[in-house]
């Protein structure tokens, strides 16, 4: 017995050993090759296909193709990637893949915008011409400033739109381009489309009814840290990851991992996208990447299909095909001939696309636009060539599907409203009219559909019967009764309510006593009571238990006849 417990002992130690060897092993490995530099570039084969679940967990992966993966990876992600006992093969980085003399910036100065955009431009250049696009074209053009790097430099957005102050009954789309800096060639070219669009405001009708019918934000550079990694006098030795060498299209909160899916707080830049969206309502946008040449839409974290696979599709397939018209053979084929679902070709967890689809009810796709991801400057007039006419057909298609306001019976104020499709929305495929405008916008594939109006306050309107058509829309608006219409205003009173928010459970206190028995409801955004009860006469608190109720706002409503107590609940999604 004593001789057997001692050869387990020894066994232990052994392996405890032998581990402690590999890891001193492996981190001798990571300070050689991580010597001077924040990321590396590698590539290895997949040994079993399941393996990716947890590799896209572990390291950025950049590229899969024909079993082999292509990735990126910071010391402390390599070192748990050695881990699991991959050989590999570390490659130039893309950053400086191309000569730096190919990619030196253009002779420009002065605040004019180029009309050449065969350049890349220093970071002061930047600045200037994205200032220099609102000054020249005040009327239609603004300059914000979404946030700042983690070294401080401005992450910019500009919005061209007739009401370039406001936000009025319009649909939003966004262009944003490089939150991987190595990947430079949308930059360049959403620099070109701004130019495009300022210049052709009143000269060319398709521009001017854009401008004029869309807000439209551009983004030309979401992670300036990583694109001028080499200084802010070139984009040569760019790096993939920002300057806490994190990969930024992996740090948003996932729909199926949680919050934080690489397991790093978010980012200065994260942040600030993530404020961006939530003061927006971007009903359409695209992400401009590079490496491949493809158009991936969602999901790129689960294997299932969204609700409008099928509009994706076409939408990808518009996209794709005009370019092929366009641009040379075998240009945007990779994957299903230049289109893809991101699962399909590999998990992605983080991704700023699946946040964007799941929480913000957008519609966004990333577009993989040059398989060299930062091409010498004589090549960026070509890609231009290629893809402006199906940047021009994608602003087209934010237009499309069915859309309107949403308003109050009573007042004519806008309402703040859930729009879902019966039948036909999951995963939050859902969207809302937002204020101020009470505008809404549903893109969806052709056919027949019958549409649910809800908000909290109000009983809910459907509408039976839209028929939807390729490239056309169908003109919705709708006025939502208040659940306190008909009932004299004087005879409303408010309660306290709390917790508030809760996780279902709650104590509703009246203002006064009850001389009567009472009813009390809790109503859904669907105007649907979902838990109801009596109150004795001479009470003065409800509890109210809901423990199978779902996160969101909530109507309680008390109705005493002669009295009718209203309140909100919000309902929490930590339990």
């Amino acid at each position: 017995m004593k001789r057997s417990v001692i050869l387990v002992l020894l066994f232990v130690c052994s392996f405890s050993f032998s581990n402690a060897q590999i890891h001193k092993s492996n981190s001798q490995v990571c300070d050689a090759l991580f010597t001077g530099r924040g990321e590396i570039y590698f590539r290895f084969k997949l040994n079993d296909p399941a393996d990716i679940h947890r590799l896209t967990r572990i390291i950025s992966i950049d590229n899969v193709k024909n079993g082999e993966v292509y990735a990126y990876a910071s010391k402390k992600e390599f070192l748990d990637f050695l881990d699991m006992n991959y050989p590999y093969q570390v490659m130039q980085h893309p950053g400086t893949l191309i000569p730096a003399n190919e990619l030196l910036p253009g002779q420009h100065t002065g605040d004019s915008p180029e009309t050449t955009w065969n350049f890349y431009p220093t970071y002061q250049q930047y600045l200037s011409y994205m200032s220099g696009f609102a000054s020249a074209h005040p009327d239609i053009c603004r300059l914000d400033t979404v946030g700042t790097t983690v070294q401080g430099r401005l992450i910019l957005v500009l919005k061209i739109s007739d009401s370039v102050n406001l936000s009025q009954a319009e649909p939003q789309l966004l262009y944003t381009s490089s939150i991987h800096g190595d990947e430079t060639t949308g930059y360049v070219l959403m620099l070109h489309l701004i130019d495009y669009l300022l210049s052709g405001y009143g000269t060319d009708a398709r521009i001017t009814d854009m401008i004029n019918n869309t807000e439209i934000f551009i983004n030309p550079l979401a992670n300036p840290d990583g694109t001028y990694h080499g200084g802010d006098n070139t984009v040569y030795g760019a790096t993939r990851y920002n300057a806490n060498n994190i990969d930024l299209n992996r740090n948003f909160p996932d729909p199926k991992v949680g919050p934080h899916p690489d397991g790093n707080a978010w980012q200065p830049e994260t942040q600030a996208w993530m404020a961006f969206s939530d003061n927006h309502h971007i009903s359409m946008s695209l992400n401009f990447h590079g490496g491949s040449e493809v158009f991936n839409y969602p999901w790129d974290t689960w294997s299932k299909f969204t609700a409008d696979d099928v509009w994706w599709q076409f939408v990808a397939r518009e996209y794709v095909d005009t370019v092929h018209v366009y641009g040379p053979s075998g240009y945007l084929t990779d994957e299903n001939n230049g289109i893809t679902d991101g699962y399909a070709w590999y998990e992605v967890n983080g991704g700023r696309q699946d946040y964007m689809n799941y929480w913000h009810s957008c519609r966004e796709a990333t577009l993989e636009i040059s398989a060299v991801k930062t091409p010498p400057t004589s090549q960026l007039p070509s890609f231009w060539n290629y893809n402006y006419r199906s940047f021009l057909n994608y602003i087209d298609q934010v237009h499309y599907g069915f859309s309107g306001v949403v308003t109050d019976t009573v007042t004519g104020e806008p309402v703040a409203a859930q729009v879902f499709i019966f039948g036909h929305d999951v995963d939050n495929s859902q969207v809302y009219s937002t204020l101020p405008a009470g505008f809404y916008s549903r893109h969806i594939a052709d056919g027949n559909y019958s549409v649910s109006f809800s908000a909290p306050g109000y009983f809910s309107k459907s509408v039976k019967n839209v028929n939807v058509t390729k490239w056309n829309n169908v003109p919705i608006n709708v006025q939502l009764r208040p659940l306190t219409y008909g009932i004299n205003e004087s005879v409303i009173r408010t309660t306290l309510i709390y917790p508030n928010p809760n996780m279902g459970s709650c104590t509703m206190i009246l203002p006064e006593l009850l001389n009567a028995p009472a009813t009390y409801a809790v109503i859904n955004n669907l105007g649907k009571t979902v838990v109801s009860g009596i109150i004795p006469a001479s009470a003065r608190e409800v509890k109210i238990t809901g423990s199978n109720l779902q996160p969101g706002l909530y109507v309680c409503k008390i109705n005493c006849g002669a009295r009718v107590y209203l309140d909100k609940m919000m309902v929490s999604v930590n339990r």
